[in-house]
């Protein structure tokens, strides 16, 4: 038993099972793989994805494309995790059909995860970009941030890219100094969290910052930013991403400003 994932644009192919949805199997597909060569993806419960690039007609009582966002709502979590990490690898493919380097078509190295060139022998790896999260706290208080790109009364922590030549906890302290213009103490590390959409490997910090700072959002990238107290939290990520996680266990009282006096503690 097999899997089919079949992407249009931002929307995945997905089978009706009542209220609910399934991934489409091999055998849904009636001309699978028709004039495309399918390209393994990963397992799921012991059974293979497969990505295929078309799909010449659907049963639309059977089938429905579902928006990838879909994902931080759907209750089968490895429905979730297949769409996005498939829909990662879909770009890379994708974006990889010629050699960087020569230009000459690519092909599927068979040892694996790559795409090498027969001309000129480049071997081509999937993008993984470090990128940082910090919660920043200040006592009973949480600083959150407003995107340029969020909805009107969305706020998540402060977040950026890693720099060419910076460390992790450096790249903490320069991302909220640039972003909205706080120094901040005491960087230690929380957890990890892929984040296929962007190409991310987003590593997420705890930091401490003193709440007389002036505030100064850079009206680029954070149109605003404030402290705010639990209870009173605005509109934010939910927990299936590492921003929701880090601020829903902040207002459960389980992360804390780490009393230490020092000023960058990144052990």
């Amino acid at each position: 038993m097999d899997y089919v994932l079949h992407f249009k644009n931002n929307s995945l192919l997905l089978k009706r099972n009542g209220t609910t949805f399934e991934l489409p199997l091999k055998k849904d597909i009636p001309d699978f793989p028709g004039n495309s060569t399918p390209i393994f993806l990963f397992m799921l419960n012991d059974c293979m994805c497969f990505l295929i690039w078309e799909v010449s007609s659907i049963d639309n009582d059977r089938f429905v494309y579902q928006e990838i966002s879909f994902f931080r709502t759907i209750p089968q979590k490895e429905i979730a995790w297949a769409s996005i990490v498939g829909h990662q690898l879909m770009n890379w493919y994708s974006q990889n059909k010629f050699c960087g380097k020569c230009g000459s078509p690519t092909l599927h190295k068979g040892d694996e995860r790559a795409l090498s060139c027969a001309t000129c022998k480049t071997v081509i790896f999937p993008k993984i970009s470090p990128a940082i999260i910090v919660l920043i706290l200040c006592r009973d208080k949480l600083l959150l941030a407003h995107n340029a790109n969020f909805q009107t009364d969305f706020y998540s922590l402060v977040a950026g890219y890693a720099d060419i030549g910076e460390s992790l906890e450096e790249a903490v302290a320069r991302e909220v100094k640039e972003e909205v213009g706080l120094d901040v103490t005491n960087i230690r590390y929380y957890k990890s969290q892929p984040w296929p959409f962007s190409g991310s490997m987003m590593i997420g910090y705890i930091a401490d910052a003193d709440d007389t700072q002036p505030i100064k959002a850079d009206k680029k990238e954070i149109e605003d930013a404030a402290w705010f107290t639990r209870g009173n939290l605005p509109k934010h990520p939910s927990s299936i991403s590492i921003a929701g996680e880090m601020i829903e266990k902040f207002e459960k009282g389980e992360l804390k400003t780490s009393g230490l006096n020092s000023t960058n503690d990144t052990k």
